[in-house]
């Protein structure tokens, strides 16, 4: 069976797409959703796009728990994301709510509030020259709710 491509003229069997899909959830963990829109991209019936998601999922390519949790950490480490902003970015991936209360446990809190607190200092020295104290904490508490933080851990910082 033949299958055109979206973007282009070529033609992909069943087997080929799932070879595709199988490397893109290889070089990187991928969630449901994202495959299932990598599949948009070829005119597929629905039968062979769930046999390729079957199949993805029972060779282990596809993994939701270890997305979650490895898109936790990612975000954690390399963005400093506070929950709020990863369970919000989990929750525009179709990730389930459990799935992503489950994943957020890999954040241990001590790490956390350090990591807040480590922040929270960046910004207060670059605002080194802002003059007015109210301006000051509203500029670090903005910046700490846009990164994910939650609001009652910025105040107990930003209090002082």
């Amino acid at each position: 069976m033949d299958i055109k491509n979206n973007n282009k003229t070529e033609s992909f069997t069943v087997t080929e797409i799932r070879d595709k899909l199988a490397k893109y959830c290889a070089y990187q963990d991928r969630c449901q959703w994202e495959v299932e829109n990598k599949l948009h991209e070829f005119f597929i019936i629905p039968e062979a796009r769930d046999e390729i998601i079957i199949y993805l999922i029972q060779y282990n390519f596809l993994n939701e728990e270890r997305f979650a949790k490895s898109f936790v950490r990612g975000k954690f480490n390399q963005k400093n994301w506070g929950r709020i902003k990863i369970k919000s970015e989990l929750k525009k991936k179709r990730v389930p709510s459990k799935m992503i209360d489950s994943a957020l446990k890999e954040i241990n809190a001590d790490d956390y509030f350090s990591r807040l607190e480590e922040l929270f200092q960046k910004k207060k020295e670059s605002l080194k020259s802002e003059r007015e104290s109210f301006k000051k904490k509203a500029k670090i508490r903005n910046y700490l709710l846009q990164k994910g933080y939650e609001s009652d851990l910025i105040q107990m910082l930003n209090s002082d």
